[in-house]
């Protein structure tokens, strides 16, 4: 056991010769290494294997042994000042480790085929691969320094995967936008931890949990200097995990690849907040004040990442609302003490997320095939349906992800969300009856985008546009913003032009290759792929299955879906406490200020509840997306019967206040352009003008003056003292009638 532990500091370090061995042949043997660059998968995925048993292995010896390991190095003594690093191996770490290696895995599995096509295929996974290592030296850290520093190197990773395709303006926007919003968080932290060095001379976790309770039993520290440097090191959280205000960055970062979506959304970067805010919780627990904030921040983010989520078109940025939300479930957990509830959740939420990420880069994909590669057209939920017959198992595995988001028993996130919700009740009623509303619209977001994507006709074909059917675009209609037939019209020329060119769009490349049975198979042999299942089919103007290197990751996350909320399932008649999660965190599991004490009886009476909630919110987006093949317009069964009056009026009016606060993405980042941005650009615009006009304008005007003086006095200088008695007994004179004028 001791064995094991003495090598779990070469964790991060595992991944890293991926990225090295490319960096190097591009520089020294650069052709051959483009040829071979399909080769690079191969290790990439071995190496996160390997940690990946490593961690079981790990996880298995908590569970048996409940053992908290850490090792230090010095690195620099100085005086009173010393600075170690070091590794920290728990039951958090094992959990962290475990969620990054398996989605990290399943997600580059998924790359090798989806980036095949795009250049820069090395650099892709140079950059996952360097982004796992700093993830995973993030979660071995032993103190806040050594966090401080892979959480740079997460933020770095981060910017370099969403602004992957940094040719396209709004990718490299993107990029910056996450990078701009999350140096906010950074320097909190940063602030946070040197307040926390000066209260207790420490950055190991040990002294200052240790050193910070000691001073509050004993009056030894500022309470009011303790909570704002507290706050300092939550506010680092808040913008890495994407929590209200400053979530504004994670729809945008939907501008990277979808396996980068799927990384950063389960397991990498929102995740790394979480971990933060779960690392720190033994302090967070003895400052009642920053308790109730970081509850606070939890359940504002659940209900306006909720509330964001309902009328978003893009199916990539719908689910990314839907992850800021589920993290503020997470989030709120925390802030309740429920140490055991967010881990779980965050367990659960990972598999369920990456699963639909996944399953809408499939979706894009088969979109391309008869839209090209547009971002704008692929992604949109608006010009998607009827996909459930030319896209079967990526339909099955979306709905069981969406399922599990839901809460839809025995599926994951039933479980997690249930007990996080039964926790509500007992530390506030309000918080849960909002936590309670938001599951309701949770299962109302996730069913619209189901069913706008695989039910009714498919809004994108190409015998719609023979004029004989007419396009159901019921998903714009409902709202009422955008006319069906213009934006018909447009995706009419854009899918004719291809077909008439009898080209096939590549995924992101710039280069086309005729459409034929090969044009899946024009790179070199995939490491990970067997005989494509639809290699001998003519592509067409039809929507297809994804290859199979692209569907195993899917059906290994369908099983994860499944069966990981068993870990967590209460298995003893008297309570919920004995369960394998629970022994997996026996060390850290008397952080939690909420006992879980439910019988089976109380638990089947709270899920009966939340459940309905569930459907309820289920039946509401059948009601409203659900295709009515009538005599009516292929709209929403409530449009159908929602006759033209005065209650049509109304109806329409509140679907459309809806529609323009999530849209418009509740107008919070118009407020940060017109407020933060543009007001800031105009303070310095006004700084730049005083600095030009007045300082620099005084002193040369002292200059200037002189200047003028000095050449007006050198002319009245002729050399005659009568003159110069003259001049002199002139402005005595004028001086003296001056104070004669305002002392009389």
């Amino acid at each position: 056991m001791e064995h094991t532990y003495q090598y779990a500091w070469i964790i991060p370090f595992l991944p890293l010769p991926v990225p090295i061995a490319i960096g190097v042949g591009l520089i020294l043997v650069p052709t051959a290494t483009k040829s071979l660059r399909r080769m690079w998968a191969f290790p990439s995925v071995l190496l996160l294997s390997i940690i990946m048993i490593f961690s079981a292995d790990l996880s298995i010896h908590q569970i048996n042994g409940s053992l908290i390991h850490q090792y230090v190095w010095s690195w620099t003594i100085n005086n009173d000042f010393s600075l170690e690093f070091g590794y920290w191996i728990d039951p958090l770490t094992s959990v962290m480790l475990l969620l990054i290696t398996t989605v990290g895995i399943m997600v580059l599995i998924y790359s090798d085929n989806y980036m095949s096509h795009d250049q820069g295929y090395l650099r892709f996974f140079a950059y996952m691969s360097f982004s796992n290592a700093s993830m995973m030296g993030l979660v071995t850290s032993s103190n806040l320094i050594q966090i401080y520093i892979f959480w740079e190197l997460v933020g770095m990773c981060s910017y370099l995967l969403i602004g992957f395709w940094f040719t396209r303006p709004l990718a490299a926007s993107a990029c910056q936008k996450a990078f701009v919003t999350n140096r906010v968080g950074d320097f909190g932290l940063l602030l946070g931890i040197l307040g926390f060095y000066f209260i207790t001379g420490s950055f190991e976790f040990r002294d200052l949990f240790e050193i910070t309770n000691n001073l509050i039993e004993n009056g030894g520290v500022n309470s009011l200097f303790l909570t704002l440097c507290a706050s300092l090191l939550f506010v680092g959280a808040v913008a890495k995990s994407a929590q209200f205000p400053l979530h504004v960055w994670l729809p945008d970062a939907m501008e990277g690849p979808t396996p980068i979506s799927a990384l950063i959304h389960a397991a990498t970067m929102v995740a790394a907040g979480i971990f933060l805010v779960a690392r720190l919780l033994p302090l967070f627990t003895v400052i009642p004040y920053v308790m109730n904030f970081i509850s606070l921040i939890g359940i504002i983010t659940i209900l306006l990442g909720a509330t964001l989520a309902l009328a978003q078109r893009d199916i990539k940025r719908s689910l990314a609302y839907s992850t800021m939300s589920q993290l503020g479930y997470i989030m709120l957990a925390l802030g309740m003490g429920s140490y055991r509830a967010a881990l779980f959740h965050l367990i659960t939420h990972a598999y369920s997320k990456a699963l639909l990420f996944l399953g809408s880069g499939s979706i894009i994909h088969s979109m391309e095939t008869i839209i090209g590669y547009s971002p704008d057209k692929s992604q949109n939920m608006a010009l998607m349906g009827g996909l459930t017959k030319y896209v079967p198992i990526t339909k099955t595995a979306f709905l069981l992800g969406t399922l599990s988001l839901c809460g839809i028993p025995p599926l994951a996130c039933f479980w997690s969300k249930d007990e996080i919700l039964n926790d509500s009740w007992l530390y506030s009623p309000i918080f849960a009856i909002i936590a309670c509303f938001t599951a309701g619209l949770t299962a109302f977001y996730m069913f619209r985008m189901y069913l706008l994507t695989f039910e009714g006709h498919l809004n994108v074909h190409f015998k719609n546009y023979s004029g004989k059917k007419n396009s159901p675009f019921y998903s714009i209609s409902i709202w009422g913003k955008e006319g069906a037939k213009s934006l018909k019209q447009n995706f009419v020329l854009s899918t004719l032009s291809t077909i008439n060119n009898n080209e096939s769009v590549s995924l992101f490349s710039k280069k086309t290759y005729p459409i034929d049975g090969n044009v899946i198979n024009i790179n070199m042999v995939r490491p990970f792929s067997t005989i494509t299942h639809f290699s001998k089919k003519k592509t067409s103007t039809y929507p297809h299955e994804s290859d199979n290197t692209m569907l195993l990751p899917l059906l290994v996350l369908v099983l994860f879906t499944l069966f990981v909320g068993s870990i967590g399932i209460p298995l003893d008649p008297g309570g919920m406490k004995f369960d394998l999660l629970s022994k997996w965190l026996i060390p850290l599991i008397n952080l939690s200020n909420l006992t879980n004490s439910l019988d089976w009886y109380e638990f089947v009476i709270n899920a009966i509840f939340s459940v309905s909630i569930a459907f309820f919110g289920i039946v509401i987006a059948s009601l409203l997306y659900m295709p009515v093949y009538s005599s009516f317009q292929n709209f929403g069964l409530i449009n159908s019967f929602v006759k033209r009056g005065p209650k049509r009026i109304l109806w329409d009016q509140i679907m459309n206040v809806i529609y323009d606060w999530s849209y418009n993405r509740g107008y919070i980042d118009v407020f940060y352009e017109t407020i933060l941005t543009r007001g800031v650009r105009g303070l310095v615009e006004f700084i730049y003008f005083f600095d030009r006009q007045v300082i620099d304008g005084i002193t040369n005007g002292v200059g200037v003056t002189s200047l003028f003086v000095g050449e007006a006095i050198k002319y009245v200088g002729g050399g005659r003292i009568s003159s110069y008695l003259f001049l002199y007994l002139f402005f005595v004179s004028i001086f003296l009638l001056i104070y004669y004028v305002f002392n009389f």
